[in-house]
């Protein structure tokens, strides 16, 4: 809120000293301005204005996003940062535009902190970017103003998504060895049924999956899984999942939509 106040404050300064600019430049009589504070004994009013107009964009840049610094300084760590805010900045660059993501960020120690990442999103991935949903990030661990994305190709960012999943109980207890030392076969929906319980966004289904690992015979079992709204349509029967279990125990599955590494 105080970074929306901040920018339309900022905004309007502008106006008033575009329009000042303006009565300077092609006003026919300059004894007389429409705006306060703009007449011919007031010049201390475009200065103060001119002064505050400075100030908020010099100093007023980490509240408002004008001049925002990208880079992380001193030494970075790995977290996963939950959307709160999505708003573009106005720029665009080949036709993609550019957006401000205000994240929530949790650290694998401390408090949760308030971060932003700035980022161009083609106008087909805006979509699946919604409030609620987290983001792998980077972090400095001296500065937590601004924040990066982490390449989920990495095994520690892609481990540090899972701990996330199951710190929220996104994964049944249950399942957490099955998912996390489990083996990796491919396996197809046979049932689906939502249980009409939400968490962190996501939905939770009950499945009957068919489990086939390769040159083994196939099993039937009973599992459930999270997800979020969009993801529900490639979890219908018949589709193809990844179902991971422990030898000793094939009939506790933990599934994914697609194949992930385990511990």
């Amino acid at each position: 809120m105080l970074r929306i106040i901040l920018t339309v404050v900022w905004l309007l300064l502008t106006a008033w000293l575009a329009i000042w600019v303006g009565e300077g430049l092609f006003g026919v009589d300059q004894r007389h301005s429409i705006l306060p504070f703009a007449g011919e004994d007031t010049l201390g009013g475009p200065i103060l204005i001119g002064v505050a107009w400075g100030l908020l964009l010099t100093f007023g840049g980490t509240m408002t996003g004008f001049g925002r610094r990208t880079k992380l300084r001193g030494e970075t760590r790995i977290g996963v940062g939950t959307i709160v805010e999505l708003s573009r900045t106005g720029v665009t660059i080949n036709d993609v535009p550019q957006y401000d993501l205000f994240l929530r960020v949790s650290p694998a120690e401390g408090d949760d902190f308030i971060g932003q990442l700035r980022m161009l999103i083609d106008p087909s991935d805006s979509a699946g970017l919604q409030v609620g949903q987290p983001v792998p990030v980077r972090y400095s661990t001296t500065d937590h103003d601004t924040v990066q994305l982490a390449d989920l190709s990495d095994p520690t960012v892609r481990e540090a998504m899972l701990q996330w999943r199951i710190d929220r109980g996104l994964i049944d207890p249950a399942q957490v060895r099955a998912r996390t030392t489990g083996t990796a076969v491919p396996a197809s929906v046979l049932e689906v049924r939502p249980t009409g319980r939400r968490r962190e966004g996501q939905s939770e289904l009950a499945l009957k999956v068919l489990v086939a690992p390769e040159g083994v015979a196939t099993w039937e079992a009973d599992t459930t899984v999270f997800v979020y709204p969009q993801a529900v349509s490639r979890l219908q029967v018949g589709a193809p999942i990844w179902a991971y279990y422990r030898r000793e125990d094939p009939h506790t599955v933990a599934v994914t939509i697609e194949k992930e590494a385990t511990r």
